[in-house]
């Protein structure tokens, strides 16, 4: 609170950044929250309007623009994507709100952010529940980690062989620790190759690890051994794709200060391929591109989607699905294990890990298989949300939206495969919101290590079971488990016209835009109409079972009875031809006449009987449904021939002849 210079401010105007309406209230400067409360004189009612609640660690940055005739400009933008334009009255009360913000959204220490002082009103035994509720070493059992062929090793107990990964690893069994430990000091920060999914039907593996330190002709005997050992694993291939995620032009760049990549030579039982996805500074700018694009009023068409291709945020999200679908077609189709680096291995090697995982998996693609796969690829092998998604004052060029990125990736898919996926956008968005929000611990930090030192199991409270406890919110109206048991690996289009620009996270707050029907949520709100008049129903029916009432049932639907205008004013009878209201040919009238006549005896004949008619394979019920005015049937006869048309089935084919 000492960093709080003015509190509260009066008469302070919020302005819609697209149609430039304002709203007047008052605003309210917390130690958590920026609150901006909506007068009531606004709405023409006695309560109080509508409240922004903005988290300072939300705030990406804050722009105090020059006084005005109508105050002071003040301009906030948010990590959610969020931009909010208000107008205060006085410079020096915007002033105070400026610098206030500028101390509060740049917390210095970890202890600062929102998840050290958060409480839901939970217990100790209830914080503790909700951070068990991810157990990684029950994912690996999922998989059939280990087995005769993979092993878990505790060589990193003490997190001293590699500080950034987890303490439990999986690596091959004939891999001993000499190995290992001679592997990771020939690696980039210490990662290397180690078990991250294991694809049971074809015994195949994908690993992951960072960049080896070779230069231009550096070797390693002990590396050699381990991705040797990793292809032995794998009975059902005789060698190993190394995927090299980064353009080649930027890994020849890093062989000059030592690092590189792969030698084939020295790899004899290796197949090496580059994916080309673009570094952590290019993304950056890339997405901060798509913003100015997105936020500018008054673009043409041909201004907004030449700014939309300029900035090169979908050709971005296009290369790491493209990444993913060639890891998917590598273990899934060819039964090969894959080994997956970067640079330092914990950015574009968890996006493509993680999204090749999901292809594969279709528990990934369910509410809490989805919470495993961020467990295990970001948060446990060590992806640097503290650096990456700017938790704390630190330097600009580590922040970088690759987390966005791979939600992003994963929304694509959802729109080519609405069936696969258990859980809706609104849950990634959800996600994306608590990522940057910093108000649980989850994404604290940026390895396992610094986790433990933070104690946050003790001290904070977890994302997964907050989520878990408002999971019908974010369930999937066209989810069908049928759908992943008959298409337990997807197999995405990467055309470009497949890829869309994903309006709900980058214009999710700009309620003013245009009018917002979610299909989504319309779908869920009927099923839910539709389940609670199913159990109307079936209480009723027990209620009058109970009573000794037998409940009528009946197969065909009562017709509703005729509105007074339809009684009052009946409608005409419908004309017989086949464009409805056009007039009927002389010819034509005549032959029906003749055809009148004919059915008069007919029906003489079959009164007497006192018998029904019933067309060959159709119900005498059906054969007295009436036609649409008879329209179907007089059409046909029109285009009919005089003779019989006689029907024939060739090999299940039914066919015409006369």
């Amino acid at each position: 609170m000492e960093h709080i210079r003015t509190p509260k401010v009066e008469q302070v105007r919020l302005v819609d950044r697209f149609s430039n309406k304002s709203t007047s209230g008052t605003l309210y400067l917390t130690a958590t929250h920026l609150i901006f409360v909506e007068s009531s004189s606004n709405n023409n009612s006695a309560s109080a309007g509508q409240e922004i609640w903005i988290l300072h660690h939300h705030i990406a940055s804050v722009e105090k623009q020059s006084l005005t005739t109508t105050g002071c400009p003040l301009r906030i933008q948010c990590r959610n994507f969020r931009v909010v334009h208000f107008v205060v009255q006085r410079e020096r009360d915007c002033h105070d709100i400026y610098s206030s913000l500028l101390r509060l959204l740049r917390p210095v220490h970890y202890e600062e952010l929102y998840a050290f002082s958060y409480n839901p009103q939970q217990n100790d035994q209830q914080r503790e529940e909700g951070w068990q509720l991810i157990d990684l070493g029950a994912e690996f059992e999922r998989m059939g980690v280990p087995n005769d062929q993979w092993q878990h090793t505790d060589v990193n107990r003490d997190y001293k062989v590699c500080e950034t990964y987890p303490r439990d690893l999986y690596v091959p069994i004939t891999a001993s620790k000499p190995i290992i430990v001679g592997s990771s000091k020939f690696r980039s920060k210490g990662r290397f190759p180690v078990l991250t999914y294991f694809y049971q039907e074809k015994k195949a593996a994908v690993c992951r690890c960072s960049q080896p330190l070779s230069g231009f002709s550096a070797r390693c005997l002990e590396d050699e051994s381990l991705l040797q050992a990793i292809s032995r694993a794998n009975h059902n291939s005789r060698f190993v794709y190394v995927m090299d995620t980064r353009p080649k032009l930027n890994a020849l760049a890093n062989r000059a200060a030592g690092k590189g990549y792969e030698n084939e030579d020295n790899y004899s039982n290796i197949r090496f391929k580059f994916v080309g996805i673009e570094n952590i500074h290019v993304m950056r700018a890339s997405l901060q591109k798509l913003l100015e694009v997105i936020g500018t009023r008054s673009l043409t068409m041909s201004d907004y989607l030449e700014g939309l291709e300029s900035s090169g945020w979908l050709r971005h999200i296009k290369a790491v699905v493209d990444a993913a679908v060639f890891l998917t077609k590598a273990v899934a189709t060819e039964g090969a294990s894959v080994l997956v680096h970067c640079s330092d291995g914990w950015d574009r090697t968890a996006q493509v890990c993680a999204l090749g995982s999901l292809l594969m998996d279709p528990y990934y693609r369910t509410i809490k298989g989805f919470m495993v796969l961020i467990e295990k690829d970001w948060i446990s092998f060590g992806h640097k949300f503290a650096d990456r998604c700017d938790q704390l004052d630190g330097d600009p060029k580590e922040v970088s939206p690759i987390f966005t990125q791979f939600l992003e990736c994963v929304w694509q898919l959802t729109e080519q495969f609405p069936q696969a996926f258990e859980y809706s956008e609104w849950f990634l968005l959800q996600i994306h919101e608590h990522v940057h929000s910093c108000q649980y611990g989850n994404f604290l930090g940026n390895n396992q290590r610094q986790r433990e030192e933070l104690q946050l199991r003790e001290r904070t409270h977890s994302l997964w079971a907050f989520l878990m406890s408002e999971k019908q919110n974010y369930l999937n109206p066209f989810y069908k488990p049928s759908y992943s048991e008959a298409h337990p690996v997807l197999a995405p289009s990467t055309l470009p016209y497949h890829f869309k620009f994903w309006r709900n996270m980058y214009h999710q707050f700009d309620r003013s835009m245009h009018p917002r029907q979610s299909i989504l949520k319309t779908i869920l709100t009927l099923k839910e109409s539709s389940s609670k008049a199913e159990s109307t129903l079936q209480a009723l029916e027990a209620r009058l079972q109970q009573l000794g009432v037998t409940p009528i049932t009946t197969s065909d639907p009562p017709a509703p009875p005729p509105t007074r205008d339809q009684r009052a004013n009946p409608l005409p009878p419908r004309p017989d031809s086949l464009i409805l209201g056009a007039p009927v040919d002389h010819k034509e009238v005549q032959r029906r006449e003749e055809e009148d006549e004919q059915d008069e005896v007919a029906e003489e004949a079959t009164e007497s009987t006192d018998t029904e008619r019933t067309v060959e394979g159709s119900s005498g019920t059906e054969s007295r449904k009436q036609s649409y005015g008879e329209l179907e049937g007089t059409c046909n006869g029109e285009l009919s021939k005089e003779e019989p048309a006689v029907v024939s089935l060739e090999l299940g084919v039914a066919r015409m002849t006369c």
